[in-house]
């Protein structure tokens, strides 16, 4: 049976959906970004259609349905229903409404372990956004306004808009995509064969969700609820996204005291997180030093032991 695993790591949290000691879903909460679903006391600072709402800390989140009945300056509570996006649009604020009686926060049933061997290819994925799949492979491009899947391949055009659409669906749930999402896939002739394609997609993303049909150019448009940033999203944010892999490759490492080596931008990024150092060192039982590289590239940092 599917089981949800939970990894807390050094910087972030990371989440599994293990069926068969594979990952068919994860997804990853970063520090101090407030995940959707927490429940928690705001101030109303703008009142109606996209109104504007502040917590203790200071976080700002746009009411996109508004806040009837309270009025500015009025203390009440709110549901995070989408967190903080990083990367191109950081101006962006998380997004939230009202909190009624009944809601009680939506916490993720996991249990904590360390997550399959595959969480490695998962990284990979995301970072290079190039998925393959038997007789083809995915490029996935994310942008503000929407997450592009271009598959291609050696199958036949029927075949390969089958099991391209199959293996987008399931990279979906894998790298964590939401919002809007356009599959571009080989052209195809006949509305049997391509409402086909659509059914491949109904038959493994789970609801709820939209999409349109598969048109005459081979473009399918799916949309589903986004509640935080995709890995492909987090993987732009490169330096940063790399630092934090590099510190979980180093957490497995055996004991002792460390040195990591990395590209001059990854190194910037963990000298200015001495904290993370300090619960890597704590994790490995030894101190933690720092090597910048120029030749390595940005993915390619490692530990040695120092």
């Amino acid at each position: 049976m599917p089981e949800w695993l939970v990894e807390r790591g050094i910087g972030e949290t990371r989440y599994a959906l293990v069926d068969h000691g594979e990952i068919v879903e994860a997804r990853i909460d970063l520090e101090r970004v407030i995940p959707a679903g927490t429940k928690l006391a705001a101030t109303l600072l703008k009142t109606g259609r996209n109104g504007i709402a502040r917590d203790g800390d200071g976080n700002e989140y746009l009411l996109p349905s508004g806040a009837s009945g309270i009025t500015e300056g009025t203390a009440f509570e709110l549901i995070v229903t989408r967190s903080e996006i990083p990367g191109a649009e950081p101006w962006k604020r998380p997004l939230a409404r009202v909190a009624s009686d009944a809601d009680a926060g939506e916490p993720l049933p996991a249990r904590v372990g360390i997550l399959p061997p595959d969480w490695n290819d998962l990284v990979e994925e995301a970072r290079t956004g190039i998925v393959r799949f038997d007789g083809g492979e995915l490029r996935i491009a994310s942008t503000p306004a929407m997450t592009l899947i271009d598959v291609d391949g050696t199958l036949r055009a029927q075949e390969l808009a089958v099991a391209g659409a199959e293996a987008a669906a399931s990279t979906i749930l894998r790298l964590d995509i939401g919002g809007s999402i356009g599959i571009d896939l080989p052209t195809i002739a006949g509305k049997v064969e391509r409402q086909a394609v659509g059914e491949a997609v109904d038959a493994i993303l789970p609801k709820p969700f939209e999409r349109t049909a598969m048109n005459g150019f081979g473009f399918l448009q799916i949309v589903r609820p986004r509640r935080r940033a995709s890995l492909i999203e987090l993987a732009q944010d490169r330096a940063m996204f790399e630092a934090r892999a590099l510190l979980r490759q180093a957490s497995f490492q055996p004991p002792g005291a460390k040195c990591l080596a990395a590209h001059p931008a990854v190194i910037d990024i963990l000298s200015g997180k001495r904290e993370w150092l300090e619960a890597l060192g704590g994790q490995v039982g030894g101190a933690v030093s720092l090597r910048a590289d120029a030749s390595l590239p940005i993915s390619g940092g490692y530990a040695e032991p120092a």
